[in-house]
């Protein structure tokens, strides 16, 4: 069957696309692929649910302009759709005379992001958190929170209202490009299924790398899923922080630490942390894949990036096998929380780009062809950034590739 657009991935950018595509050309058949039975069933349905303002993005960075842009974009959609979020307010929380060195800098990145912030001192992050413990405190006004496995389902509904093609339970197999346009062969519960497109995007996540190589593209990193392992707390303390409760982040890292989260529904969430992980789309603790394994043990990036970051992995590993050293990360800001408040709440995996160098890759990552456009590398804010990158990625078609 032909297509003028194919979207492969039924994440919150791959849907957000297929709807973009369908807007701006109501004449042309957009068909969205995903192989699970529901959308948003990874990263999308994975996350803390935040709304991020755009805080820890360099200036002029795609993550700094599709972050801004895709806050104000993500709430008027939750408006006009009647999804509910809420705008909670985020306290960037230093506990040393180092971090607070660092949340100074961290306070002028957002003063060059034009992010609305303020910069509190000891007694004021007291007096509006008083089971938060720090030396000072960066206070975001606009971070908010929300279910964006919702959001990505009402996205599917405008989609599939506009007059585009949705089907589910369907794995891509096979992409081949020529110079008109890209067959993609697919299965789909036992039987056989062969589409054309003019020009595929490609938002797989998880498996952006696998996708890229599928079709042939020349590839210079690998995805390493790191999960990030959360806990509910008790519900005695639902009450105990009125705001988003986020460390200093390293910035050697591209995880913001472990942090406190006011879910949509009033409960709160400690986490995530970043820990090895042995299968790509393995959300139990002990889940394990040999193929995702091995693909990493014979990627030269991989061993760099561990070696680089040995001391931290270690410290990620034991947090996640020993609650206490979980709770250790916590009591650094919030120090009324005890081990027994720290209640199983399910995981997620990140998806991180790592060059063969062993960088990680920081900001959002296309590979272009002369007929497709593979998203690689789309970690966090890209469920805040959704709508932008959509739109960057319209954008991206309508001009033809450079050589």
């Amino acid at each position: 069957m032909a297509y003028d657009f194919v979207v492969v991935g039924g994440g919150i950018v791959g849907v957000a696309t297929a709807w973009q595509l369908q807007q701006r050309y109501p004449n042309k058949r957009t068909l969205l692929i995903e192989k699970e039975p529901a959308l948003a069933q990874h990263q999308t349905g994975h996350n803390s649910g935040v709304i991020h303002a755009g805080v820890y993005y360099p200036p002029g960075s795609l993550k700094a302009d599709f972050c801004k842009r895709g806050a104000a974009a993500t709430k008027a959609f939750c408006e006009q759709e009647g999804i509910p979020y809420k705008q909670c307010g985020k306290l960037i929380v230093a506990t040393t005379e180092t971090e607070l060195a660092r949340m100074h800098d961290l306070y002028q990145r957002c003063l060059l992001n034009e992010i609305e912030c303020e910069c509190w001192d000891a007694q004021q992050l007291a007096s509006a958190e008083p089971n938060v413990r720090g030396l000072g405190a960066i206070y975001v006004k606009a971070t908010s929170v929300v279910d964006y496995a919702q959001v990505t389902e009402k996205m599917a509904g405008r989609f599939v209202a506009a007059g585009g093609h949705l089907v589910l339970n369907t794995q891509v197999t096979k992409l081949h490009e020529d110079h008109g346009g890209v067959l993609i062969d697919t299965q789909s519960q036992g039987e056989s299924h062969r589409y054309h497109a003019e020009f595929l995007v490609v938002c797989a996540g998880l498996m952006a790398d696998r996708m890229a190589k599928l079709q042939g593209l020349a590839t210079s990193f690998q995805i390493i899923p790191y999960r990030g392992e959360y806990y509910q707390l008790a519900e005695k303390h639902r009450e105990l922080v009125s705001h988003l409760i986020y460390p200093v982040p390293d910035p050697d890292l591209p995880f913001l630490g472990v942090h406190v989260t006011r879910m949509v529904d009033g409960g709160l969430t400690v986490g995530p942390n970043a820990v090895q992980g042995w299968k790509r789309e393995g959300y139990a603790t002990y889940n394990f894949s040999w193929r995702d394994t091995l693909d990493m043990l014979r990627f030269r990036g991989f061993w760099r990036v561990t070696a680089a970051n040995l001391r931290t992995g270690i410290k990620e590993w034991w947090n996640a096998h020993y609650k206490s050293g979980y709770l250790k990360q916590v009591h650094k800001y919030c120090p009324s929380i005890q081990l027994d408040d720290l209640h199983p709440y399910p995981a997620g995996i990140r998806a991180q780009a790592v060059l063969n160098s062993g960088e990680l890759v920081g900001d959002f990552l296309f590979v272009r062809s002369a007929r497709s456009l593979h998203v690689c590398n789309a970690p966090s804010p890209a469920a805040t950034s959704a709508m932008p990158i959509a739109e960057h990625i319209c954008q991206t078609i309508s001009t033809p590739p450079s050589d």
